[in-house]
Order: structure tokens, then sequence, then C-alpha cells
């Protein structure tokens, strides 16, 4: 039974490799059109293993970007699950695998979902704001990523971008978009298996955030501007060679 099901699940992936292809070069082309990439940063993406990459989350760009520039490095992602309400974004994020996540409350099968596929060697997307922040200017982020990074044990990667916030202002005066990204360099967190707080937890993802706010140019930094306030307790900024999920 267990070899008939692995079997299926390999035929569909086989099966969907061509409807990706062209999904995926469709959305590069027309991306290509519209913007001006500048991606040459992606090449500081390892190329293999499990990978939490956290991003500021502006709009619509990033999203498709990301799946696109980084195919075939399988690549997912948690989705508010509102989205599935539209059939064509649920087709598109199932094609893309995306993971479905009930905002607001702890989803702990959407927690299980993205620890199994670290374990399979994916990269995790995610934004720790939870929201677009719509003007390009961070938010405060939520601390719902620093249990999955707690579990996994994987190598947290911070990547920036900007100029997709001004993608449909631009469309509107024919104009073309700059798109931006900037990579970092990897941290694991340096936590021992203790039990945190949710002042703890928050000041986590505040490491974590300026971490990413250190990548941005300054008028992007919004709740994270001030960068004195950057501390590093609870991460280790000189990850292991090697590492990878528990």
């Amino acid at each position: 039974m267990i070899a008939s099901a692995v079997k299926s699940i390999r035929t569909q992936v086989i099966n969907l490799q061509p409807i990706r292809w062209i999904v995926y070069g469709f959305i590069r082309v027309v991306l290509g059109i519209v913007c001006r990439v500048d991606s040459h940063e992606l090449t500081k993406i390892p190329s293999r293993g499990p990978l939490i990459l956290i991003s500021n989350h502006t709009g619509s760009v990033e999203v498709p970007l990301l799946f696109t520039w980084l195919y075939p490095r399988p690549i997912t992602g948690w989705a508010k699950v509102e989205t599935w309400n539209n059939p064509v974004m649920g087709w598109l994020f199932d094609l893309w695998g995306a993971i479905p996540i009930r905002r607001g409350e702890a989803d702990m099968s959407a927690l299980r979902t993205a620890l199994e596929k670290l374990q399979q060697g994916y990269i995790l997307g995610v934004a720790p704001e939870g929201t677009r922040n719509r003007d390009g200017r961070l938010l405060r982020a939520y601390p719902g990523v620093v249990p999955l990074a707690m579990r996994s044990g994987a190598p947290i990667l911070p990547l920036v971008h900007w100029g997709g916030e001004n993608l449909f202002s631009n469309l509107k005066r024919l104009r073309r978009t700059n798109f931006t990204m900037r990579v970092g360099k990897p941290f694991m967190l340096n936590i021992a298996g203790e039990r945190l707080t949710r002042e703890q937890r928050q000041q986590v993802v505040d490491e974590m955030m300026y971490q990413i706010a250190a990548l941005l140019p300054e008028e992007y930094r919004g709740e994270y501007r001030d960068m004195s306030k950057a501390t590093v307790q609870y991460l280790s900024l000189d990850p292991p060679a090697g590492s990878a999920i528990n």
C-alpha cells in the first residue's frame, strides 16, 4: 500500500512538470516585461538542503518571482487559507505547493506540513510580518516563525526586496518597475531547548527582523528603522558548516 501511494505521488509530480515549465516560463516572461529584475544575489541561496527563507512582504511580485526564479529548487511557503477561495489563485498556489494556514490562531497542521517539507530539503519562505505592508516599510512582525525555527533546527536566511510596491502605479503610467533583491547571511537560533515566554518569542522574531532591516535601504525599515535597538541574544550568526534539520 505504501509503495503504491509513493508511486502515485511520483506520477502526480511528473505529470505536473510540463505544466510548471509552461506556467513558470509565462510568469518569467511577463515579469521580465513589466519589471527590471535585479536577481543576481539569488545565487547566494544554497542549491540544496532545508532552509527557512525570511523576507519582507510588499505585494504580489515577490511570491511568483521567487518560485519562478528559483525553480527547480524545491520551495514552498505559508499562504492564508482564504487564497483558495479564488479558484484561479487556489490552482496556482497548489501548483506552487503552497501550504494553507489559518491566520490569527495556532495552526498546528500548517506547522507540521512545513516541518515535513523542511525534512524533505525544501526552502520554506516565510514573511514574519504576516501580511503585506503595502508601502514597502516593515511592519512589526508576528512570532509565528519562531516555533518553526526552533523545532526544525534549519538554517535561516534573510532575503529582502524593494520596488514591487510601485508595480501597479507604474503600470498605469506604462513604466517598468525596478525590482531589487538582496540576500543576507545565514544564521541559526541560539536557544538551547528553553521554553520561551510570549515576550521572548517576540524578541526572537524582532532580532530576525533586524537582520532583514539591515539589508534594506533606510526608508524601507519602518518599525525596525532604529538599528541601535538590534540585538542578537537569540541568534547564532556563525552557523556550523553543513547545518541541517534535526
